[in-house]
């Protein structure tokens, strides 16, 4: 044994032992409501939440000991007697009969596998071999240097693993018994401190406990030799029989109660947001892992009253079965935080019983997406969203007015409009009724297809193509990534048309910045993130100041006059009345303004063929944005009689959402910017 000691570095021993200090063992992450107290589900690889010793019952603490460590408050992490012990049976038996850990030792052990960084680590913390049992005792005897017996019993119970996922004390009580561990009997403590020997072997839920019961009557007995209790009491307790109260607790987003279903959806772009979160790892992988084992205290950012409304203004429980997808995402101004995310589906990995796919091409075994999936349709996820339409008029027209061009900007629009920067391109608009002298207000009002490709060629479609990326769009196909390259953005004349895909998340986002004054603040899923010790969850800059996860993340993207200028346009689709100009008549979307009885702005959208159609809406307070689309198969046309199905769910969700609020009306521009 001394000369395998000799083998092992001192120095890695010391090292690894001041580790041991610090290290604190893989704990579930909760996800709350917005009340901050209600669970809505867990994240977790080993569930497992740290329970402090004065929190764990006196009969839990005397039933490790007296099934593990008999001399455990005696030794000094190692056990002399119990290693001749152990050398002589297993001598005799030519193998390993009897082992000779302590508990310190298997904490250490336990310790050192949950803290490995990689496999190879793993395997030397419990590996079978005489050098990796030198150093474990050697770690042992140093760790009771640097801390009391208490605080090794404390880690040791948070540590253990006692079978069906559960990992440390608070898990067994819960999972087993359905209670805390404060609260666990005698009779209870010694059935879960007789697991962790061999989980499996001793499960006391499986059908036969013969098993289970003997092990746990053996820990009684111990209790009572070493007075914890007394004979009668432990005879007494050996002759009940061991009642369980099984609990399995949720994990991850398919988890989340069925009475808020929907907010799977926001659960799930939880989970996509926290991925990108450079502050929880280097990579997708280790930021996931992060979440699993981190023990974080999530908060979500939905207001329950707006989840409520989207959730009924676009059928979540009545209109899930059809192939057209009716989504909406209401984002808040000047924070970014989501405060609604439904769609007419049902949160759910069941999709066995969903309709063949309406996509031809996708193959006869392809199941639809409804009425049950876990697609992210909203947003934050993988796919490219739908074609957003004549919603797009809003970066071209806004990166005009930052740039100078006044709200009256005129152009004698023709029904149908050769560009020659386009290299002969001709759109055309959806009416006759549409051409004429336009400006900013009645151009938008009426979306004015030759009007926008007029203005685009004026700014220029690279700049209003930049605009809309920090406005937070991103290009997810090969098409549009090659449009919106340096080299061909500036030819990108049908980009004011809406012919790149879109998310609505992105742009209810987008549209909240035009209402924040031209300030976009990042998509925010939360409203507060803790570590595990209560403190708010915290990343560094680039520029080296530290600041909270779940804060907003704001920037000036164009000037406060010009935003309040196209918000200002912006009101004649819908109704409104602007505080400056004219909207010439009519427009696309009159009934909003009615519907919500309230100052509100907005855009419709629908593409070629009304294969999807859109509406963006806002007030001073919010922003939402609806689609109808279906996401099998762009080319399934959901039809101009479905067209107006996103106009009254933003006007509708918006209406229900601000019910006895004060109204507030949009700032108007300067009169410099009117023109």
């Amino acid at each position: 044994m001394t000369g395998i000691g000799a083998k092992a570095t001192a120095h890695a021993v010391e090292s690894k032992t001041r580790l041991l200090t610090t290290a604190l063992p893989a704990e579930t992450s909760y996800l709350y409501a917005p009340d901050g107290k209600t669970v809505l589900t867990m994240f977790f690889e080993e569930y497992r939440q740290y329970t402090k010793l004065s929190d764990i019952s006196p009969n839990m603490q005397q039933a490790i000991v007296a099934a593990e460590d008999n001399r455990f408050y005696q030794h000094h992490g190692v056990d002399p007697k119990g290693v001749a012990r152990a050398f002589v049976a297993n001598a005799r038996s030519s193998g390993v009969s009897q082992g000779a850990s302590t508990l310190t030792m298997q904490y250490v052990r336990m310790a050192l596998r949950d803290s490995a960084t990689n496999p190879r680590e793993v395997q030397e913390a419990t590996a079978q071999t005489p050098t990796r049992k030198i150093k474990e005792m050697r770690m042992a005897v140093d760790l009771e240097k640097e801390l009391s017996k208490e605080e090794i019993l404390e880690r040791y119970l948070n540590s253990a693993y006692f079978g069906h996922r559960a990992y440390g004390i608070y898990a067994a009580s819960e999972i087993f018994f359905s209670k805390t561990p404060k609260e666990l009997t005698a009779v209870e403590a010694a059935t879960l401190a007789g697991l962790v020997k061999s989980p499996s072997q001793y499960d006391p839920a499986s059908s036969d406990q013969k098993e289970a019961t003997a092990r746990r009557n053996y820990v009684l007995d111990n209790m009572a030799r070493l007075g914890y209790l007394s004979p009668d009491s432990a005879q007494a307790a050996k002759g009940e029989p061991i009642r369980l109260r099984l609990t399995y607790p949720p994990n991850d987003c398919a988890a989340v109660p069925d009475k808020w279903n929907s907010w799977g959806f926001l659960c799930d772009y939880l989970k996509n947001w926290w991925s990108a979160q450079p502050a929880f790892g280097e990579n997708r992988l280790q930021r996931l892992d992060k979440l699993r084992r981190g023990g974080y205290r999530i908060v979500l950012s939905m207001d329950p009253k707006i989840q409520a409304a989207a959730e009924k203004n676009v059928g979540t429980e009545s209109n899930t079965g059809s192939p057209f997808a009716n989504g909406i995402v209401v984002s808040e101004p000047g924070t970014g935080r989501v405060k609604a995310m439904a769609v007419n589906r049902r949160y759910s990995l069941e999709v066995d019983e969903n309709p063949l796919s309406s996509n031809p091409e996708a193959g006869p075994e392809v199941r639809a997406n409804y009425p049950n999936t876990v697609a992210p349709l909203m947003g934050g996820g993988g796919l490219p969203g739908y074609q957003a339409g004549s919603t797009f008029k809003m970066f071209p027209m806004l990166a005009a007015l930052d740039a100078g061009m006044p709200l009256n900007t005129t152009f004698n629009a023709p029904h149908s409009y050769r560009s020659e920067v386009y290299d002969g391109w001709q759109p055309s608009n959806a009416s006759g009724a549409m051409s004429g002298m336009q400006t900013m207000w009645s151009g938008f009002g009426k979306s004015v297809n030759t009007y926008f490709v007029w203005l685009e060629e004026q700014v220029g479609a690279e700049r209003a193509v930049r605009l809309a990326e920090q406005l937070g769009l991103r290009w997810r196909t090969d098409v549009d990534r090659e449009h919106a390259s340096p080299a061909k953005a500036n030819k990108w004349g049908a980009f004011t048309l809406g012919v790149s895909d879109a998310t609505p998340l992105e742009m209810a986002n987008a549209y909240a910045a035009v209402a924040a004054d031209g300030r976009y603040c990042e998509a925010l899923p939360v409203n507060a993130i803790y570590n595990r010790d209560g403190t708010p969850a915290t990343y560094t800059t680039p520029g080296g100041i530290e600041r909270e996860v779940a804060k907003p993340r704001c920037r000036q993207v164009v000037s406060a006059d010009a935003a309040r200028a196209a918000t200002d346009a912006a009101r004649c689709p819908t109704g409104d009345t602007p505080a400056k100009g004219s909207c010439g008549g009519w427009s696309t979307a009159d009934s909003v303004r009615g519907t919500v009885g309230r100052p509100v702005a907005g855009k419709t959208g629908t593409t070629d063929s009304t294969r999807s159609a859109w509406f963006v809406g806002y007030t001073p307070e919010l922003a939402a944005a609806s689609f109808i689309s279906d996401p099998d198969n762009p080319f399934n046309a959901v039809g101009d009689g479905q067209s107006q199905i996103p106009i009254v769910a933003v006007s509708n969700t918006l209406r229900d959402a601000l019910k006895g609020k004060p109204v507030r009306d949009f700032v108007p521009p300067s009169d410099r910017i009117v023109g």
